[in-house]
């Protein structure tokens, strides 16, 4: 495989990092009890296949308009020194040496922010990241829109083909390692689709389709 994608929730961590940021944010007096119950109504509905996360995540980041970048930031370091950074399971681990003794591009693909997602890369080593930008006025004021494409669904198949063009790959020369069958277009689209610790939707389409389906345990 050329380059070796990797969602993040559940796949490279064994959490939601999503229910975990809404409590501690509550915790800190950032979300009110109203705003944390309806994005966990959200993040909810879409487990069980009753709602895309893409309008979850839209609203999300329009709540955000006015704000500062730098806070966000701050507390997005801090939420994952004291909450994420302990959950890799060691399966990811050894995929990602196993990919990058073979000098393929590692590459996160994932919804997280970009404040979350240039944590892990560095944590980890890897070698690019493509995930949910946030657009900044020139104060360093949120403006409430995403910046870019949203990187979740089709989104992410979009963002995934793009970089490996830029790189003169074709997606059918990589893989893609995820939990969820909202990921199914970016599946679809790889020569190497992996089912991690799926969820039971894409269990059962991993299972119809003959993909690899495994387990990369759970931190200790």
């Amino acid at each position: 495989m050329a380059i070796a994608f990797f969602d993040f929730d559940r796949t490279l961590i064994a959490a939601n990092s999503g229910p975990l940021w809404i409590r501690t944010e509550v915790k800190l007096g950032h979300l009110s009890r109203w705003q944390a119950l309806r994005a966990a109504t959200w993040l909810g509905a879409y487990s069980i296949g009753f709602a895309g996360l893409d309008e979850a995540v839209e609203r999300a980041i329009a709540s955000l308009a006015g704000t500062r970048e730098r806070d966000f930031r701050e507390r997005t370091e801090a939420f994952y020194r004291s909450q994420l950074s302990s959950l890799y399971r060691p399966g990811a681990r050894r995929a990602l040496e196993e990919h990058r003794s073979r000098q393929d591009s590692l590459v996160l693909l994932t919804s997280s922010s970009v404040y979350l997602s240039e944590l892990v890369a560095a944590e980890l080593r890897l070698d690019a990241v493509l995930c949910t930008r946030f657009e900044v006025n020139p104060e360093g004021i949120y403006t409430g829109r995403v910046s870019g494409t949203l990187c979740f669904g089709e989104g992410k198949r979009v963002q995934a083909e793009s970089f490996a063009r830029e790189a003169n790959v074709r997606l059918g020369e990589c893989a893609f390692y995820t939990d969820s069958y909202a990921d199914l277009p970016v599946l679809k689209a790889v020569g190497r689709p992996v089912a991690v610790n799926p969820d039971r939707r894409l269990r059962r389409e991993a299972t119809r389709r003959g993909w690899e389906v495994v387990d990369w345990g759970s931190p200790n």
